[in-house]
């Protein structure tokens, strides 16, 4: 039995792979943003054997996610599941940050950097980061005009390269990254043509099956990636702004 810890686990994949995994025995953490959706969290999850509550959106909430987390224990593996998707306009969170960016990038960094090292790390991404960026030079979108779909693919390929980047530093580690699909989650809207009952199936493979790291999976399947996240300089690149952003420096092994 594996015991895991789900970021953003109120509702949409997040719930859904605590219950996947409740079903296979394993035991499970939720997290929510806030008070309220926690409750809502363990009335939707009542097996679940406990619950986090954070604004992933503000680094001084972050960290207290993650002192919560190791006052619970050591987990077995970290599922990355919590992140926005196409918000219309820039909004900034309470540290001057993009929140697309603060919650898709900074949140995963700083609760990986925080978080008690666990066995194996899964970072949600999307088959979108195929047309991301890694430009490191204007990642809060305070220069450029704002581009929802754009900020949004960034942040994936941010998250990708975040993965790879822990796979290379952190030998004791499984870290790997998804692709869940276009699935009709509240994220996802009603139309989104994907398979959902697949779209929880892969992390939780990816948390409690041993499968290598490094990999970047989508439908349990590994995926072709933008080339950008398997390049050091952007690794690291990313690494030093999140690390200047929060104050908080990931270990290199």
């Amino acid at each position: 039995m594996s015991t895991v810890l789900i970021t953003g686990s109120a509702d949409g994949l997040g719930l859904m792979a605590a219950e996947l995994l409740l079903g296979e025995g394993h035991e499970v953490v939720l997290h929510a943003r806030s008070e309220g959706r926690a409750e809502q969290a363990l009335a939707a999850v009542p097996g679940a054997a406990g619950v986090v509550v954070g604004d992933l959106a503000s680094v001084a909430e972050v960290v207290g996610v993650a002192e919560q987390a190791n006052a619970i224990g050591r987990f077995d593996a970290v599922i990355h599941n919590a992140g926005v998707y196409l918000v219309p306009e820039r909004v900034e969170t309470v540290d001057g940050l993009s929140v697309v960016f603060a919650v898709n990038v900074v949140a995963p960094y700083l609760l990986t950097a925080l978080v008690r090292r666990p066995a194996s790390l899964v970072y949600l991404s999307s088959g979108m980061h195929l047309g991301g960026s890694p430009d490191l030079g204007d990642p809060q979108w305070k220069r450029r005009p704002w581009r929802a779909s754009q900020a949004y693919s960034d942040s994936k390929l941010f998250d990708v390269a975040l993965a790879f980047a822990v796979a290379r530093r952190w030998a004791d580690v499984r870290s790997n990254a998804v692709d869940p699909g276009w699935v009709a989650t509240r994220m996802g809207g009603p139309g989104a043509p994907d398979d959902l009952a697949q779209g929880p199936v892969t992390q939780v493979r990816l948390a409690v099956d041993d499968l290598g790291s490094g990999g970047y999976y989508y439908h349990q399947r590994m995926s072709d990636t933008h080339p950008a996240v398997s390049d050091i300089e952007v690794q690291e690149g990313l690494l030093a702004v999140c690390r200047e952003i929060t104050g908080v420096e990931m270990a290199t092994t």
